[in-house]
């Protein structure tokens, strides 16, 4: 899905003008020099992998194994894991192995409504604050967003789609609310990724297409309305597919 994401460790994160992701963020797999520490690096990479479906849903992770293909020590690929196992991409057994979080129908519609209420409250609380800047930035992103889909590149898909929600709600200078959206956010995008031909893109290209008409016409109160509706369409495409399930 196109999400919003933000600077915490559960998401991509935004570079320092507020929206755009630093160079290389959204970039897999990623350079072991751009962040500050190996360990960041893994977890990127790794986070890369599992929101583009190379890490499958169920499939058991070894540490020694990563750490060879990585071509670094054990120690960091341990931490890395740990830190994807309190995101909620990892799952931990009983008997403590662990595989990759799977992803079902239910799953996507718990993570709607949790998406649902947290970018929605930012985005009602920032849009006063929304400038002919911020307008621009988000012409730009529509753009790319589509572009993205247009060559059907599922990850600048997610990265574009959610930095124009990152705007919106960034808008309210409300950061803790962001903090929040960046627990959930990673898992939405790898929802949108394993479902890269699905319908579930088109509330939200047709949703901003709408909310950035609206907000050029100044009518803020109908584009958080609007922006509210995206996540109903997504959530009623969701209820379709559980009961055919």
């Amino acid at each position: 899905m196109t999400p919003p994401h933000g600077s915490g460790a559960g998401a991509s994160g935004t570079g320092p003008g507020g929206d755009r992701p630093d160079q290389g963020e959204h970039d897999f797999p990623v350079s072991f020099a751009i962040p500050p520490t190996r360990r960041e690096a893994i977890t990127r990479q790794l986070r890369g992998e599992i929101v583009q479906g190379t890490l499958a849903p169920g499939a058991v992770i070894k540490d020694a194994e990563l750490a060879a293909r990585l071509g670094v020590s054990i120690t960091p690929v341990r931490e890395a894991i740990a830190q994807l196992v309190a995101e909620g991409l990892v799952d931990v057994a009983p008997n403590r192995t662990r595989r990759i979080a799977d992803l079902n129908v239910q799953n996507a519609v718990d993570l709607i409504d949790v998406m649902g209420l947290l970018a929605c409250a930012g985005v009602e609380w920032g849009i006063e604050n929304i400038t002919d800047d911020h307008l621009g930035r988000l012409r730009t992103r529509l753009t790319e967003l589509e572009d993205a889909l247009a060559r059907n590149d599922v990850t600048a898909a997610n990265a574009a789609g959610s930095d124009f929600s990152t705007i919106l709600i960034l808008a309210s200078g409300n950061r803790e609310l962001q903090t929040h959206v960046d627990l959930v956010v990673t898992r939405t995008q790898r929802m949108m990724a394993l479902n890269s031909d699905s319908a579930m893109w088109t509330p939200w290209t047709t949703g901003y297409r709408a909310v950035l008409d609206l907000l050029e016409r100044d009518d803020r109160a109908g584009a958080v309305e609007r922006y509210r509706q995206i996540y109903r369409e997504c959530r009623a495409l969701l209820g379709a597919a559980t009961e055919q399930a």
